[in-house]
C-alpha cells in the first residue's frame, strides 16, 4: 500500500437528516454513511469535500489520518457551553485554532510527523470512538483538552519561548484515557506534559454525589427550575447536563483552572528536556541491572548444566561418538555443542589437557568428514 487516509466524521447533538446524508453521498460512492457518521478510506486519490465545511454544516467531530504523518482532530460545540474566548487563550497557533461558525466554536488540532518518517502499519478504526468522551468533558468545564492543544502549539514551536502559560486546569497529572488518547493521538511529549502537570493542583479527590446535587437543585430558583425542566422534557438543550454541570462547578469551584505560575513556553521546554535526560538516565540504568541480572541468571543456568555433565564424562563422550556415527548434519551439531560443554567443563575443573588429547584424537579419527571438521572449526575446537 503506497497511501492510506483515513476520514471520520461523526454527529453527536442531532443526527443527520436524509437530505443531508444524499448531500453528503455525492462527495463519494464508497463512504459508509450513518445517520451519526460519515466513513472514507483511501488508498489512492484523495477526498473531494472540505473538512472545516463538514464540521460547520453536520458534524461535531472528525478525525484523520495519513500515512505519511499527518493527523488532525476537530471538535465543534456550541458557544453557550464553551466561550470562544476561552478557546482563544489556549489554541494559539497552527496546531490549535479555532474559529466561530453561526452558534458554534469549532477547536481544530493539528500535528504533522517531525521526523517526516512515514507510518505503513495505520488503522484509523476505532481511535475517534476512544477520543470523543473529551468533548463532554470540555462543554462540562474540563478546560484540559485545551491546555493540551496549547501544549500541542509549545511542541510544535507555534508558540515563542517568552510566551506566557494560560490557566492550568486542575488535574493536568492525572489524565483520564480519552484525554491520554488525544495526547497519543497528537503525539504530545509526556515530558512535556510531565512538566506542565508540575503547576497543576490536583484534581477533586472525590465527585460531588448525589446529596450535592440535590442540595444545590434545591436552591436554584423556581424560574431556572422551570426552564431546566422544559428544556429536558422538549430535547431542547442537548448539553443540558453539561451545562447544569458547569454551573455546579462555577458555583463549587474545586477544579477550575488556576493563573500560571509566570512560566513561559520555553521553561517548560527545558524542564521537560531535564525531565527526558533523567528519565533516559533512569532507563538506562534499570537496563543495565536487567542485563547484568540476565547474564548473572544465565551463568548460573550454564553452572547448573556443567554440573550435571560432570556426574558422568565417560558417558558424553560416548554419546558424541554416536551423534557423529549418524554421518548427519543435525546430529553433527548436536555433537559439537557437547563438545563444546566438555571442553568448558574441562577449563572449570582443570581437565582442559585431557579433554584437548581426546579432542585431537576424534579429529584423527574423523579426518576423512569434512562437514563435521567445519563445525568443530567454526566452534573453536581445534588443538
Amino acid at each position: 500500500m503506497s497511501e492510506y487516509q483515513y476520514y471520520e466524521f461523526t454527529a453527536v447533538d442531532r443526527p443527520l437528516t436524509s437530505r443531508e446524508r444524499a448531500e453528503l453521498r455525492s462527495l463519494s460512492t464508497r463512504a459508509d454513511i450513518t445517520a451519526t457518521s460519515f466513513v472514507n478510506i483511501y488508498e489512492w486519490g484523495n477526498f473531494k469535500g472540505d473538512p472545516r465545511k463538514l464540521m460547520e454544516r453536520y458534524f461535531d467531530v472528525h478525525l484523520y489520518l495519513a500515512n505519511w504523518g499527518t493527523r488532525q482532530l476537530m471538535l465543534r460545540l456550541p458557544k453557550h457551553v464553551l466561550d470562544p474566548a476561552t478557546v482563544a487563550q489556549y489554541c494559539q497557533g497552527d496546531s490549535a485554532s479555532a474559529w466561530a461558525a453561526g452558534k458554534h466554536v469549532i477547536i481544530d488540532l493539528h500535528d504533522e510527523d517531525e521526523d517526516g518518517t512515514d507510518e505503513w502499519d495505520l488503522d484509523g478504526h476505532g481511535l475517534l470512538a476512544s477520543i470523543i468522551p473529551v468533548r463532554a468533558g470540555l462543554a462540562g468545564g474540563d478546560l484540559r483538552l485545551l491546555y493540551l492543544a496549547w501544549l500541542r502549539c509549545v511542541q510544535s514551536e507555534d508558540i515563542a519561548d517568552d510566551e506566557p502559560e494560560p490557566p492550568i486546569p486542575a488535574g493536568m497529572g492525572t489524565l483520564d484515557a480519552p484525554l491520554t488518547a488525544v495526547a497519543e493521538f497528537l503525539r504530545i511529549d509526556p515530558d512535556l506534559i510531565a512538566a506542565a502537570a508540575a503547576g497543576s493542583s490536583p484534581a477533586a479527590a472525590a465527585e460531588p454525589t448525589a446529596h450535592n446535587y440535590g442540595t444545590w437543585v434545591v436552591g436554584l430558583p423556581a424560574r431556572d427550575k422551570d426552564a431546566i425542566l422544559t428544556d429536558l422534557i422538549t430535547g431542547g438543550d442537548s448539553h443540558l447536563r453539561s451545562r447544569l454541570l458547569r454551573r455546579y462547578r462555577d458555583a463549587h469551584p474545586t477544579n477550575t483552572p488556576t493563573p500560571a505560575a509566570a512560566r513561559t513556553a520555553g521553561e517548560l521546554l527545558a524542564t521537560a528536556a531535564e525531565l527526558r535526560a533523567e528519565r533516559e538516565q533512569r532507563d538506562a540504568e534499570q537496563r543495565e541491572r536487567d542485563r547484568v541480572r540476565r547474564e548473572r541468571s544465565v551463568a548460573a543456568a550454564r553452572q547448573r548444566h556443567l554440573d550435571t555433565l560432570a556426574v558422568d564424562q565417560p558417558a558424553a563422550w560416548h554419546r558424541v561418538d554416536e551423534l557423529i556415527a549418524t554421518k548427519k548434519p543435525r546430529e553433527y551439531d548436536t555433537a559439537v555443542q557437547l563438545l563444546v560443554d566438555l571442553r568448558d567443563l574441562g577449563e572449570r575443573d582443570g581437565g582442559s589437557t585431557s579433554f584437548r588429547q581426546r579432542l585431537a584424537e576424534l579429529r584423527a579419527v574423523h579426518a576423512r568428514k569434512p562437514s563435521l571438521l567445519e563445525r568443530l572449526n567454526l566452534a573453536g575446537l581445534d588443538t
